[in-house]
């Protein structure tokens, strides 16, 4: 890999026996990793203030405002991600990130003061512009400054950071409620809107502020004389130069088998995984017969149990597995873990199962994103993985706009077919749409695994990972 920063990494003989302290002790990726879990923090807790921003300034429609402004959060990625994407692959990444946190950081400073719907839905614009930007300038910064050995361990980090920071934001935001009645009483608080919400805004402002701090301080490899031209060459205006750069990128993906499998398998997959979270609680309540909120959270617990064991079990055991054929074998296994879970009467063994789902989904994550890393040379890197967070997005747009309709569908089928139960080998199957539903979500994700293994087959003849055949 070029760009590989080694000079960091500790000797065997002083090297933590921790995976993680491996990664750690790497003076740049721990910057950059503590700059994903505070960066993250600030993001779910900024997140839950816009929806209770939205639903103040919405009026007599909180529900309609709300959309408005997840739309304006979720829309802009379908279309210009690729072009960030080329972006990040022109500018100089490490300033790229730290102006898009500087601007996210004046953009939530300003929230506060938001009183009409209209703003909110621009500036929930602006935010998600940059981080169109700086999410693919990320990415493709990790191989740079990571040895290729370690990006699993990293890719698993990441996505701790990700992730494992909602519970804390949560209670963070909650807290923030007995702090504002606090700075209530102060002099001149009133000028500063110093309520929870306003509070979260704030605090989710110095976040970026310290990461754009800590990114400054991160050390990344000098470009070659060739991409220091490309970079100039970038800063004009060449609308055929830009489209023959998305073109090139679009064309990795559909070229390169090992990029082609893991975005067919981790986009189309969601379309199936994704469907879970709309349908959970209407799961929980007519399959399971459980409260819909106490099912629906169990369901939730045991799925993020499951993910945090598939990204331990996947860091740990890294050095001796393959990983582009432990990746399609997780695909595979999360579409049959949905499968029989959504075949389940009791919310023990349906829990069992979905965090069965999760260990699977957490391999895949942190798998296809460390197989991209290993792939995908620096100067495509951007394109890729905007593309891939593109992707991600519109599949997880369909799942949860597509699966309650479809399982609104499927039910009236069913009761009208076959009066919601059929029999199967003398037993008596009950057949509300939403069990079909996930049970049709089930068969996409198992097509998904079929699909990334049509993809790599012909790299599994041999021993050797894909990287290393299918370099592009």
């Amino acid at each position: 890999m070029t760009g590989d920063d080694t000079s960091a990494q500790p000797s065997p003989r002083t090297a933590p026996r921790g995976l993680a302290d491996r990664v750690l002790i790497n003076a740049d990726f721990r910057r950059l990793w503590v700059v994903q879990v505070v960066s993250a923090t600030g993001d779910w807790l900024g997140f839950f203030a816009i929806v209770v921003a939205a639903a103040r300034v919405g009026g007599g429609t909180p529900e309609a405002a709300v959309s408005f402004v997840m739309t304006a959060r979720i829309v802009p990625g379908l279309f210009l991600a690729p072009l960030a994407g080329v972006l990040v692959d022109r500018w100089n990444r490490k300033q790229v990130m730290i102006v898009c946190d500087l601007a996210r950081a004046a953009t939530l400073a300003a929230l506060p003061f938001v009183d009409q719907l209209w703003q909110l839905v621009v500036a929930s614009l602006v935010l998600e512009l940059f981080t169109l930007l700086w999410a693919p300038a990320k990415e493709a910064s990790v191989p740079n400054i990571v040895p290729q050995h370690r990006l699993t361990t990293a890719n698993s980090l990441s996505l701790v950071a990700a992730y494992g920071t909602i519970p804390v934001a949560s209670l963070l935001f909650f807290g923030l409620a007995n702090v504002a009645d606090t700075v209530a009483g102060w002099p001149g608080a009133e000028n500063f809107r110093a309520d929870q919400e306003a509070l979260a805004f704030y605090i989710d402002s110095l976040t970026f502020l310290f990461s754009a701090l800590l990114i400054w301080g991160i050390t990344l490899p000098s470009r070659t004389r060739a991409e220091r031209r490309q970079s100039v060459e970038g800063r004009r205006v060449d609308l055929m130069a830009t489209l023959r750069e998305l073109r090139e990128g679009w064309e990795t993906i559909f070229i390169n088998p090992v990029v082609r499998a893991v975005n067919v398998a981790l986009a189309t997959g969601l379309i199936g995984g994704g469907m879970l979270i709309p349908l959970g609680p209407v799961f929980a309540e007519v399959v399971l017969g459980e409260d819909p909120g106490d099912g629906f959270a169990t369901l939730q617990i045991a799925l993020g149990f499951g993910v945090a064991v598939g990204v331990i079990a996947v860091t740990a055991g890294q050095k001796r597995m393959l990983k582009a054929r432990m990746f399609v074998v997780s695909v595979f296994g999360a579409g049959i873990s949905l499968l029989l879970g959504a075949s389940m009467t009791t919310l023990l063994s349906a829990s069992l199962l979905v965090a069965l789902l999760g260990l699977f989904a957490g391999a895949i994550y942190v798998l296809g994103f460390t197989l991209l890393h290993e792939t995908v040379e620096d100067e495509l890197r951007g394109r890729i993985f905007a593309s891939l967070y593109t992707l991600i997005r519109l599949c997880l747009i369909i799942a949860l706009a597509v699966g309650p309709a479809l399982a609104v569908l499927l039910n009236g089928l069913s009761e009208e077919w076959f009066d919601k139960d059929i029999t199967v080998f003398g037993l008596d199957v009950f057949i509300p749409g939403v069990r079909v539903t996930l049970w049709l979500a089930s068969v996409i994700m198992l097509v998904a695994g079929a699909l990334a293994w049509a993809s790599m087959r012909t790299l599994f003849r041999t021993d050797a990972e894909p990287h290393e055949k299918a370099r592009v």
